[in-house]
């Protein structure tokens, strides 16, 4: 396709933290999917050769992590994705709505000639041209995920304007274990905070404040008496240990400038 919607605004509250390569890398390869229909190659380095960007493979490497997702055919956006499928429907709506009136206009020209008596025929109009097929759009909640959190999940996505899919959910799914966090555990914060997807490092500064305050809790609450058996055996060892004889205790004294009383 050589034409697609952009929104400045979207596009902006998505990518104001990339760099100036890293921002045009992901234009370039937002441009190359549209213009191909198909997902980016498999290498960084071919990416870069297609965008003409070689010398800049860090740049196409992160906005590959947080922008794409990989499946067997290479890279693949969400957001392409999805408007690729939009326009497939727009054409396959007009292609059918071009079949109905050329349909229409078949029947009614022989219905015309049956009745001047020029066609003996009957004609049946085929009514499967007004039939349209829905499309599937609900998606079952994954496994481990509340139906809650889950119905919570889609309606912000479906608010937003934006598709839930499998591809959505790995997404998600890869980031959540690389943050160490469950998927539901990420669903359920992309509600609260309002996203409508999940990174790592966006929960990165949550979590270090939540291992501070776990510090902070182990070294000022006192310890259990039973906790440390090593601490008791070191008391047992010092309880039963004896005095050094009076010899030692003379030479003890020298040394440190100790006189008798």
């Amino acid at each position: 396709m050589f034409y697609y919607s952009f929104n400045i605004g979207d596009y902006q509250s998505h990518t104001s933290h990339l760099s100036e390569m890293e921002d045009l890398a992901y234009r370039r390869m937002l441009d190359w999917c549209y213009l191909h229909e198909k997902p980016l190659p498999d290498e960084v380095d071919e990416i870069a050769r297609q965008i003409r960007m070689r010398s800049h493979s860090d740049c196409i490497a992160v906005v590959l992590r947080e922008y794409f997702v990989r499946i067997d055919d290479g890279w693949v956006s969400e957001r392409v994705q999805f408007e690729l499928s939009k326009i497939a429907d727009k054409s396959d709506k007009a292609r059918k709505s071009a079949e109905a009136r050329w349909s229409t206009k078949k029947t009614n020209a022989n219905a015309s000639e049956t009745h001047n008596g020029r066609n003996a025929i009957p004609i049946h109009q085929d009514t499967n041209t007004q039939i349209h097929k829905v499309r599937a759009t609900a998606v079952a909640p994954p496994d481990g995920v509340s139906q809650s959190v889950w119905d919570d999940f889609v309606k912000q996505r479906k608010a937003k304007k934006a598709p839930v899919s499998d591809t959505v959910i790995t997404k998600i799914r890869n980031q959540a274990e690389k943050a160490g966090w469950s998927l539901e555990d990420a669903l359920a914060e992309i509600c609260a905070r309002g996203w409508t997807g999940f990174n790592a490092e966006w929960v990165k500064e949550k979590q270090t404040f939540a291992q501070v305050a776990a510090d902070v809790a182990r070294t000022t609450v006192p310890a259990p008496a039973n906790q440390d058996a090593a601490l008791k055996s070191i008391i047992a060892d010092r309880e039963n240990c004896s005095p050094p004889p009076a010899h030692i205790r003379e030479m003890m004294k020298g040394i440190l400038g100790v006189k008798n009383a």
